[in-house]
């Protein structure tokens, strides 16, 4: 059973960036599909991103393209969110998830596909 721990939240400015990281242990982290999401108050948890096991294919939330990235290092077991461009709306709780694939290219979109999940870090973006 992997367990994950996320960090690197914070407070910026909108404009500004953060660096997110989660870091995985008690499983092969390569075996694992990971993916970032978000959760405001009062909102729905929501997927920022999402990658595959290999890293070879990722997936984005239209309202994160072009601003967020999503990788992995499979040799240090962590999955990373880089956030430029940030804005007030981005303001949420994100969570790291992972589960085991069906196959080596599969990406995964809804909360409930996923089987394991940190316990967040909180981003608060200034106006």
């Amino acid at each position: 059973q992997v367990q994950l721990v996320e960090s690197g939240g914070g407070l910026v400015q909108a404009g500004g960036s953060l660096r997110l990281s989660c870091v995985a242990s008690g499983g092969t982290f390569s075996t694992y599909a990971m993916a970032w999401f978000r959760q405001a108050p009062g909102k729905e948890r929501e997927l920022v991103a999402a990658i595959s096991r290999s890293g070879g294919t990722t997936y984005y939330a239209d309202f994160v393209k072009g601003r967020f990235t999503i990788s992995r290092d499979n040799a240090e077991n962590t999955v990373t969110l880089q956030m430029i461009s940030l804005k007030p709306e981005d303001t949420a709780a994100y969570y790291c998830a992972a589960r085991r694939p069906r196959s080596g290219t599969a990406v995964y979109v809804r909360v409930i596909e996923y089987d394991y999940w940190g316990r967040g870090t909180q981003v608060t973006v200034s106006s």
